[in-house]
């Protein structure tokens, strides 16, 4: 039996008293999922995995996918090393966003396991998609309703956060410029519920609307999407594995750990298109 230690009443939960290393039981994944789909975001802490371990583990939860723009590890492509250099500035995905939102079928899932952390910072947040749709008014729900977010990996702030791991290990498609619109309310495939499925770092405009016009009413939904009501804060330590949906969750890795590395290994499952 897991132990479960919710991060924040709305999102987020540590789960204990398992050894993601050992071959897990159909119960034990069924338990799991059940847990993910409740709080959105699981951790697990002290694990100790390799590379084909942790794409074992992956593969408990869905078919993993692969990252356009960065080469994967060597003998292991299925993982992108997520790392910041202590000369660098810039910090991979720093910034609100669900992870490749610009393909025509987005990740359902990432895992992230830190290798090496900062002594201290390099936290990330995430928030709950769901809490914020479902405190709109229900004017506004009812109005975006049809609307669709323009998402593109061009989006200079998002990015910028990429540039240095695609100058040292560029992905097959690193030269092309993905883009692609989804609802920016869209239904959970599993949990049936309404999620407010859009981010900064991606939705360029709203379709059929210029940027300018679509401005005012994607600030106003960010803003919401980040109240810290919504929330929580994941503290990193080496052996933390993160296990995230990105159908209902945002997540930003802060970026304040400067003069230090950070090294994460990533896996993304593969998703369906949003509706």
């Amino acid at each position: 039996m897991v132990t479960v230690i919710p991060l924040s009443p709305v999102i987020g939960a540590e789960i204990g008293e398992i050894d993601l290393s050992a071959a897990l039981r159909a119960g034990q994944i069924s338990e799991l999922k059940s847990l993910w789909r409740k709080h959105l975001v699981l951790i697990f802490r002290d694990q100790s995995l390799s590379p084909q371990q942790l794409i074992q583990v992956a593969q408990h939860f869905g078919e993993i996918g692969r990252y356009p723009f960065v080469a994967g590890m060597d003998g292991f492509p299925e993982i992108v090393e997520v790392v910041k250099k202590e000369d660098e500035k810039i910090n991979f995905g720093g910034l609100w966003h669900t992870d490749t939102a610009y393909l025509d079928c987005p990740p359902m899932a990432s895992l992230l396991y830190a290798v090496e952390v900062p002594p201290t910072g390099g936290d990330t947040l995430f928030a709950n998609m769901y809490a914020s749709h479902d405190s709109l008014s229900k004017g506004l729900q009812e109005f975006l309703v049809g609307l669709k977010g323009v998402n593109s990996a061009a989006k200079a702030g998002a990015a910028v956060t990429r540039t240095h791991r695609m100058a040292e290990k560029p992905g097959a498609k690193a030269a092309f410029t993905a883009k692609a619109s989804h609802p920016i309310v869209r239904t959970h495939p599993e949990t049936g519920r309404k999620a407010l499925y859009c981010s900064d770092a991606h939705v360029a405009h709203i379709e059929g609307m210029t940027p300018e016009e679509s401005a005012p009413l994607l600030r106003y939904l960010y803003q919401v999407q980040q109240r810290p009501e919504f929330s929580c804060r994941v503290r990193w330590q080496a052996g933390t594995v993160a296990l995230w949906d990105n159908r209902c969750a945002q997540h930003n890795a802060l970026n304040d750990y400067q003069g230090h590395r950070r090294v994460m290994h990533r896996i993304t499952l593969e998703g369906e298109q949003p509706v």
